[in-house]
């Protein structure tokens, strides 16, 4: 993507501030955030910031090119602790973020939805899966899906509906802030580094397809840039256990911490993911270009200077 002008909503956030700063190499970049989960600090001084909520009535969508809406309560506990106000935001937002851009001319959307919405799997899980809402989170992003088809049946428009598997990076990577909310690696990458114990629900053979942030911000744009439309899986089509990514994460860093087991607090729990991305390589070419043993050298080499 060049020469473009891009809006990216929940810009200042972990996904949202990477794929903004990657793309304003080449292009004009507006990043919305109210800062709920978000921070300027995240983005690079060639990034325009605007202070606001997907729910407000004049975003900056004029001349925009392309829309990307990842704007959310991103999580489980999130969503079910504050329902209403997750829900306005994930399901009023992203139709309201789209409404406008399309007001203005823009008919290019790519938006974030969830994996989780497969449930446990240790198989990969293609996009013709079923899929159920078995919490307010995933709900609400079921719900974008299908407005998201709504769009582009009623006005042509293109919208590519991304399933993320397990985005991760470093505390280095925009999520610091988030604390508890920040992705599991760099939690405990951050914890095992200082000599504490990673709380682990459960005995730790729970399985993640942990994609780093660099290959779902590729994934990202070539939607954008090939208007597809409809939904799509980014995930490596590996997993790995949490045990293991805990002894990775030893090994690298030359400590031995072992992880502290808990008894699973949440009513629903995704045990297993992994994904199947056919349909996202065969339309773009996208493969996943950082293993997961790179990644996690990357997590943790700030902690080895």
């Amino acid at each position: 993507m060049e020469n473009q002008r891009v809006l990216v909503t929940g810009g200042a956030g972990f996904i949202g501030s990477n794929l903004a700063n990657h793309l304003a190499a080449d292009n004009d970049v507006v990043a919305v955030d109210d800062l709920h989960l978000g921070t300027p600090e995240n983005l690079d001084e060639e990034v325009e910031f605007v202070d606001a909520s997907v729910l407000d009535d004049d975003l900056p969508t004029e001349d925009v090119d392309a829309l990307f809406h990842l704007a959310a309560y991103s999580s489980y506990t999130m969503a079910e602790e504050h329902k209403r106000e997750a829900t306005r935001v994930n399901v009023e937002g992203f139709v309201n973020a789209v409404e406008q851009a399309r007001e203005d001319g823009c008919d290019t959307v790519v938006y974030a939805s969830t994996s989780s919405i497969y449930g446990s799997r240790t198989e990969p899980s293609p996009e013709d899966l079923p899929v159920e809402a078995r919490t307010c989170y995933e709900a609400s992003k079921l719900a974008r899906e299908q407005y998201g088809e709504y769009f582009h049946h009623h006005y042509e428009m293109t919208l590519a509906g991304l399933r993320f598997f397990s985005v991760y990076q470093g505390y280095g990577g925009a999520e610091e802030h988030k604390g508890e909310y920040a992705n599991t690696i760099a939690q405990f990458t951050h914890k095992i580094a200082n000599g504490e114990r990673p709380k682990v629900f459960g005995d730790g053979s729970q399985t993640r397809d942990f994609t780093h942030v660099d290959d779902i911000v590729r994934g990202i744009e070539l939607a954008a840039d090939h208007r597809l439309q409809g939904i799509y899986n980014l995930g490596t089509g590996e997993s790995y256990t949490f045990n293991e990514m805990i002894g990775m994460i030893n090994d690298e860093l030359g400590t031995d911490v072992d992880p502290e087991y808990v008894e699973n607090p949440l009513d629903v729990y995704v045990h297993d993911t992994m994904a199947d991305s056919t349909k996202m390589r065969e339309a773009t070419g996208w493969e996943p270009e950082i293993s997961f043993e790179e990644g996690v050298e990357r997590v943790c080499a700030p902690y080895e200077v």
